[in-house]
């Protein structure tokens, strides 16, 4: 008998979750909570995998108890796992009935208001019955929660992406970003104007330390100005607002632009920022299979991404 069948007669998926359950939890009494079982039991599991494995998966000190580095390894496989099987299952339930699923979407703030919630728009008149959880966040966490598996897959722009070898990147389309003011602010009737006409104005800006803070700092150097001291530096939600006073200017990626409500709250100035530009992608983990849900999402996303490049023709 191999090494492998010697071990599927010992390791069961309920051990490899026990383990899973006290590397979250942080203590075996935790996770017994959280198992909806007792301590002993959490014990006796954790020790027939560790006898079973013929290594410590956890090390036990009197401030609590912690992954050895045998036991990390098996958690980062043991989530693969959990992740497939649970794959396999909404598979088997698309495949029953097409019209009913589960899709859990990483995007940033700047994509999902727009762009993403387009698709999905179009999406659910066919199939009212999927559900659709969006993860609108930005840029860097969208990136982690593919990696943690937290979400199927992720609609960014493609900035600072960490573990580039761990992604599969599609690109949808070249997205530049525009100066943008309020659709009352005085400044949007004025034509021949230069962004260096324009650091004198109160701006409200991402953070510098957030990728679109990145991309923003390169337009100024571009064009040979240095950032403005910004008013709010804060996410798109929190600069919308203030732009929407009538007071204020931003970057923001063009993508934003194309989809209500800030097509209706903003106007584009006409200043060109081809430094900016960078990709809108698709973006899903190497080997890990797409269920059917996520492809015809996917297969969507590309129909909305060649539209908007029509209209930019």
């Amino acid at each position: 008998m191999d090494k492998l069948g010697r071990l599927d007669r010992r390791i069961s998926l309920h051990d490899l979750r026990v383990v899973m359950a006290v590397a979250q939890a942080g203590s075996m009494g935790k996770a017994a909570r959280l198992l909806a079982t007792s301590q002993p039991a959490i014990s006796r599991s954790i020790g027939a995998l560790e006898q079973a494995l013929g290594v410590r998966l956890f090390d036990r000190s009197a401030q609590g108890i912690e992954l050895t580095l045998f036991g990390e390894a098996l958690v980062k496989r043991g989530t693969a796992v959990f992740d497939e099987l649970v794959h396999g299952i909404k598979d088997i339930q698309f495949l029953s009935n097409p019209t009913v699923g589960d899709l859990a979407i990483g995007a940033s703030i700047a994509v999902a208001e727009g762009f993403v919630c387009s698709v999905i728009s179009r999406l659910s008149r066919r199939y009212p019955r999927v559900r659709f959880q969006v993860h609108a966040t930005d840029t860097a966490t969208a990136y982690q929660a593919l990696l943690n598996r937290r979400v199927d897959l992720a609609i960014v722009h493609a900035i600072d992406m960490p573990d580039r070898k761990l992604m599969a990147v599609e690109e949808l389309l070249q997205d530049p970003h525009v100066v943008v003011a309020g659709a009352h602010h005085p400044i949007v009737r004025r034509r021949g104007i230069s962004l260096a006409q324009l650091v004198d104005e109160p701006w409200v800006l991402p953070l510098p330390e957030q990728p679109y803070g990145t991309v923003v700092a390169e337009a100024f150097r571009a064009h040979g100005l240095q950032v403005p001291p910004f008013v709010v530096g804060s996410t798109l939600p929190v600069r919308t607002t203030m732009l929407a006073t009538g007071r204020f200017l931003s970057m923001v990626p063009r993508v934003v632009m194309q989809f209500p409500p800030k097509s209706r709250l903003l106007r584009s100035l006409p200043i060109e920022l081809p430094t900016t530009t960078r990709p809108l992608a698709l973006v899903t983990l190497k080997n890990r299979t797409l269920n059917p849900l996520a492809e015809l999402f996917s297969d969507s996303v590309r129909e909305a991404a060649i539209r908007l490049q029509k209209l930019q023709w």
